[in-house]
């Protein structure tokens, strides 16, 4: 980052802080307009953890029973920031009790006294939106069985953070940021009495910002689906709360509506989870089917690439590859070097998955989730499909994507009895001369998926690199790997004399894993990365090994149910809540 970036972001946090505090002689709100309606999904299970005391924010377990938020030491910024954007205010709501409403009207009012003068890190727009939105869709909740006084500090907070908004959103840095500011800008100028001048600016920023940022896939520069799911949540309530005050949303607006749902579409399972790559996760159970049945949006799965991500499936199962190029620049920040790795899910089930984002685990774990090995794909040598490098300021240092793969050709064909997916990339071309590519074929009913994975060096210059490996490790050949990681609820094993592996789901699937001969198959211990959990879950993971000796190396691999698995299998075994 270089010295004028720097100036840059201290001036900008710097100005934050200053407008945090003149707002604080703003003239307060005396009400809400409208009775505000809660659109926000919390989780149960969590919001009772929280009102007992055990809070768990960015993968940090506090237990404080009976203690303010606000009294408690942020163990890191992650922990601060989760704190101060009030999603959880989403998850006591969904309880809804006595000790639920005390806890979070406890915590709300303690923020106030804490922090509404301007203080505190609370005060940037992304989370001053995030904010906002929760105490408007809570205001009832929240309000009940409240004094007059602490009514009117409520609103005099609501008014200085709608300011501080409408002042300050034009700072933050395009993608989600921008749309939780904004968005947070509108529910407020439509629910508070007085703010109302404050819409019309928000709402035509946000059609800019829909038409510059949504690209005509419908997808985003981050290429995170749990982020295009927030944003196109953000982008649809805010649609519904314009057309309930009657005003029509610009055209803009609505179409990054209209692009964007058939993209989330793509990347969905089959049982109804998001795609876990580049950072993002499953989402929030319920979040995905509410913000699609709010858009009005009935296209169907777009044939092709969504956001760069192939969506195949058939009867119960779906499978979700990410073929294409990874995100590039500032956006590769929490990118993952996933190139044609795939996920795959049988009913309500998934078997095969990515470990995920360790970001809530802590740097290191962050790390190892982004890298090419913890990924349902194929590596070379430890090598990852693409390589990381640090950059910016020591504050704010960012580890961002590069030589990453620059073609990958993809063609969707029909098969003898399914759908075939060819794809390749050349992320391994500047390494090691080689090219990788996957062909993938999924039967009509789901009941199989074949796979081959080959490397090529197919052009001289390409040979030249790959002669030259060779010869570094005296003719034995380049070491590869494929994984496929398992999900931690199934239960896996060796099986016909080490040639295959047996895979078992709670639903009472079998599934068979097997292989050509031409790689070592073994059973290894894996991790799966998920939010809400202490610590990573432990898991396993198949993996064929092998060397590449020659300019074609070709692997074939595939994975099916058992003749004695049904057709349809009554799936009633409940899925385990998060346990902290």
């Amino acid at each position: 980052m270089s010295k004028a970036s720097k100036w840059s972001a201290r001036t900008t946090r710097a100005m934050h802080r200053v407008h945090a505090r003149l707002v604080t002689r703003q003239t307060a709100a005396t009400g809400f307009v409208s009775q505000p309606e809660p659109r926000t999904i919390g989780s149960f299970a969590r919001g009772r953890q929280l009102s007992a005391g055990n809070i768990m924010f960015a993968g940090h377990l506090v237990e404080a029973a009976k203690t303010n938020l606000w009294d408690i030491p942020a163990p890191d910024a992650a922990f601060a920031e989760e704190a101060h954007g009030f999603s959880w205010l989403d998850d006591l709501a969904a309880v809804g009790d006595l000790a639920a409403r005390e806890t979070a009207q406890a915590w709300v009012w303690g923020w106030i006294e804490a922090y509404g003068r301007g203080k505190g890190p609370g005060w940037t727009p992304a989370l001053t939106g995030r904010r906002l939105i929760r105490w408007i869709n809570h205001a009832l909740f929240l309000l009940r069985s409240q004094d007059s006084e602490s009514s009117k500090a409520f609103y005099r907070s609501l008014t200085q953070q709608t300011t501080f908004l409408s002042r300050r959103w034009h700072k933050t840095e395009p993608g989600l940021a921008r749309f939780e500011a904004l968005t947070g800008m509108i529910y407020a100028g439509l629910s508070l009495s007085g703010m109302e001048a404050h819409v019309n600016p928000a709402v035509k920023a946000l059609a800019r910002a829909c038409s510059e940022q949504i690209d005509a896939e419908g997808g985003i520069s981050t290429r995170n689906p749990e982020e295009l799911l927030d944003v196109f949540t953000l982008i649809t309530w805010a649609a519904v709360s314009l057309r309930e005050a009657g005003i029509i949303p610009p055209q803009e607006h609505l179409d990054a509506i209209e692009r964007i749902a058939p993209t989330l579409r793509t990347l969905r399972h089959a049982d109804g989870s998001l795609a876990r790559f580049h950072g993002g996760g499953r989402g929030v159970d319920g979040r995905l089917d509410q913000a699609l049945s709010n858009s009005e949006v009935r296209h169907a799965v777009p044939d092709g690439l969504s956001m760069g991500f192939v969506r195949l499936s058939g009867g119960r199962t779906s499978l979700v590859v990410d073929a294409s190029e990874p995100p590039k620049g500032v956006a590769s920040h929490n990118a993952h070097a996933s190139t044609l790795a795939f996920e795959l899910t049988s009913g309500r089930r998934p078997l095969i998955v990515n470990c995920g984002s360790g970001k809530v685990f802590g740097e290191d774990w962050r790390r190892a989730g982004r890298a090419s090995q913890s990924h349902s794909v194929l590596s070379i040598d430890g090598y990852s499909s693409a390589r990381f490098a640090a950059s910016g300021s020591k504050k704010r240092q960012l580890e961002l994507l590069v030589d990453s793969p620059k073609h990958v050709p993809v063609q969707i064909s029909e098969a003898p009895d399914g759908t075939r997916l060819q794809a390749g990339h050349d992320g391994y071309d500047s390494t090691h001369g080689l090219t990788h590519a996957r062909t993938l074929e999924l039967t009509f009913n789901g009941r199989g998926l074949a796979g081959e994975d080959m490397l090529l060096a197919m052009e001289d210059a390409a040979k030249k690199r790959f002669d030259a490996k060779m010869d570094e490790v005296s003719l034995q050949g380049v070491p590869y790997s494929i994984r496929f990681h398992l999900h931690p609820e199934v239960d896996s094993a060796l099986d016909m004399g080490d040639t295959a592996v047996s895979i078992a789901q709670k639903s009472g699937e079998l599934w068979v894993f097997r292989h050509d001969g031409v790689a070592k198959l073994s059973l290894e211990p894996s991790v799966y990365l998920e939010k809400g959990r202490l610590q990573p879950r432990a898991t396993k993971q198949i993996v064929l090994t092998g060397r590449a000796m020659d300019y074609a190396t070709r692997i074939r691999w595939s994975l099916s149910k058992t003749q004695d698995t049904a057709v349809g299998v009554r799936d009633l075994v409940p899925d385990n809540e998060p346990q902290f």
